[in-house]
């Protein structure tokens, strides 16, 4: 597939694994998180790691947007999703994520909540359409990179003068959680960072910037394929190497300095920080999450239903904040591939298409921990 296979090339790749080898100084460790959910599917899917030299780690980071969100948010979806007059609208991976005491939106739709799963925010415009007689909601989720759409979605209402819609927003932003990483109380040791690609599409370079210059850590922004994410971490090696800490972007073909410009002033123009978030994993994390604006008001689900914050414990028997934390993997925990499995998740992490222990679930990652420690 062009554009696809010619960043896939076995021989290319090799290449660069001899140039980390040969980069990469046996006397010291090199220890890089790759943010993104999709840049640890890319490196289980690849078996990247296995083509690393042992000083070379990645650690896994929080950047899977379903992964963090808590489960009381989930349960406050619950509690709305089985009022009578509602339709609420979720995307699919949504549906199996854990809320407290083992609930599910699968499992409240299975009580009879009238939950529809759509595949872009204009589905939940026009269930609203069909549907004037019944309050729609759709549960808007993710980091910078779907919130765009979901403006789309806001205007499209406005245009249309719907007053049968509304937007529960769990839009979250990457440089805050980024920085509570490194702020952490726990802290993990962390050489530099692996740039998410989606997300910097929209909102550039400059956000990373203050990692580079206030916490001297390199960051370098890289697509999905195995020769991005390998010429990625070449590349901060050899940040490492030279003592040099820059925001570099590997991913040119697809992100510009700036971002999208256009995408940034419209999410600005509709929508504005809150001054606390809760995030699995993470915890409360200040102005780290998007929130209407007031002009918008009428839209925003949270106020319309007087939706109360909900604050819940993870299941203390699952690892998944940890995890999140990039403090341990999925194989340390004691539920992984037991009790916890794709089709009986425990914890978020399991769930979703970009979290780490499916990632390691789905490419067999698991299954080389355990010959290792059989051998």
């Amino acid at each position: 597939m062009k554009y696809a296979d010619e960043f896939r090339d076995k021989e290319l790749a090799t290449g660069l694994a001899r140039a980390i080898r040969a980069k990469a100084d046996p006397s010291r460790a090199y220890r890089f998180m790759e943010f993104c959910g999709g840049h640890t599917h890319a490196i289980a899917r690849y078996g990247l790691e296995d083509m690393l030299p042992d000083n070379v780690r990645m650690i896994h980071g929080p950047g899977c947007p379903v992964c963090v969100l808590p489960a009381g948010r989930i349960d406050m979806a619950i509690a709305l999703a089985e009022r009578p007059d509602i339709i609420l609208c979720v995307y699919g991976d949504l549906m199996r994520v854990p809320g407290s005491r083992g609930s599910s939106l699968l499992k409240a739709k299975a009580r009879g909540a009238d939950i529809r799963m759509v595949y872009s925010t204009l589905d939940a415009i026009a269930l609203a359409e069909q549907n004037p007689s019944r309050e729609v909601v759709f549960f808007a989720i993710g980091f910078e990179t779907t919130t765009p759409p979901t403006a789309v979605m806001i205007r499209a209402a406005e245009k249309k003068s719907l007053t049968n819609f509304s937007v529960f927003c769990n839009h979250v932003l990457t440089p805050p959680a980024m920085r509570a990483i490194l702020d952490s109380d726990t802290p993990i040791e962390i050489d530099g960072f692996v740039g998410p690609a989606h997300v910097s599409t929209v909102i550039g370079t400059e956000p990373y910037a203050p990692f580079a210059r206030d916490d001297r850590k390199p960051v370098v922004i890289a697509g999905f394929e195995p020769l991005d994410m390998m010429q990625a971490i070449l590349m901060l090696i050899e940040q490492v190497n030279d003592g040099r800490h820059e925001v570099e972007n590997q991913y040119r073909r697809a992100v510009a300095g700036g971002g999208n410009q256009r995408a940034i002033k419209e999410v600005a123009a509709l929508f504005e920080l809150r001054d606390q978030f809760e995030w699995r994993g993470l915890g409360s994390i200040p102005a780290s999450a998007l929130k209407l604006r007031s002009a918008f008001a009428h839209l925003d689900a949270e106020l319309r239903f007087a939706m109360a914050e909900r604050v819940v414990a993870d299941n203390p028997a699952c690892e998944c904040p940890a995890i999140l934390r990039g403090l341990k993997k999925p194989v340390d925990c004691k539920l992984f591939g037991t009790a916890c499995t794709p089709e009986t998740p425990v914890g978020s992490c399991m769930v979703s298409s970009e979290g780490a222990c499916a990632a390691h679930w789905t490419y067999g990652r698991f299954r080389d921990h355990q010959r290792r420690l059989a051998s």
